[in-house]
């Protein structure tokens, strides 16, 4: 817990660059909001979640604290998703994508990757005996959705599952099937990647409304 301050929490997430932009008043109550998210969601606050928590508490912190400020709910969400989404790299996985050992990596990177970056309230169930040219796996359990329901606050959660399809949704020889999330209802997150020997697969198939 003693790295859970709501300053740090507020710059490492991916509103870091927005938050200094608004208005002294709006930032003091965004940071004593994510304090008090800190305490209520106490559980959730390990070591492994920092990063996660970060996100996820700025995001609610901001929404509402936004609102109290007299910006109307759908202009919050707004502002609250568009600043998040902004702050995604997809170029970064379209550049390994174009890659041969783009899978291979991703089959590597990813499990590794949620193994030390995710700490209670998280579940996956990897496929690891899949063929050369596809890579899935499911998300059983997640952290975003034990809060965001708690919270009472589900449309957030949906706004972070968008993510994925922004970051994965226009890889070249690659398509990027999901058909449910945790956040919209579904038993699971489905991630799915399919590999195609020319730039020309069939497009990647959803099924969300943010």
């Amino acid at each position: 817990m003693k790295r859970y301050v709501p300053e740090k929490l507020a710059a490492i997430s991916r509103y870091r660059k927005y938050i200094p932009t608004l208005p002294e008043e709006i930032r003091r109550d965004v940071y004593a909001r994510i304090g008090g998210l800190i305490r209520e969601e106490k559980k959730y606050c390990d070591k492994g979640n920092i990063r996660h928590m970060a996100q996820i508490f700025t995001s609610i912190a901001l929404y509402q604290t936004l609102q109290r400020h007299g910006m109307s709910e759908e202009e919050a969400y707004r502002n609250t998703s568009e600043e998040m989404w902004k702050a995604l790299t997809p170029g970064t996985y379209q550049r390994l994508a174009r890659l041969p050992i783009f899978l291979p990596v991703m089959k590597k990177l990813l499990p590794f990757g949620f193994r030390h970056g995710s700490g209670v309230g998280w579940r996956y169930e990897w496929h690891m005996d899949d063929p050369k040219d596809r890579f899935h796996f499911e998300c059983r359990e997640c952290v975003y959705r034990h809060i965001f329901e708690e919270q009472g606050l589900m449309k957030l959660g949906a706004m972070f599952c968008h993510s994925d399809i922004i970051n994965f949704g226009s890889l070249p020889y690659t398509d990027f099937r999901r058909t449910k999330t945790l956040c919209q209802g579904g038993d699971c997150c489905d991630f799915d990647f399919i590999r195609h020997d020319t730039d020309a697969g069939d497009g990647w198939e959803r099924s969300e409304s943010v």
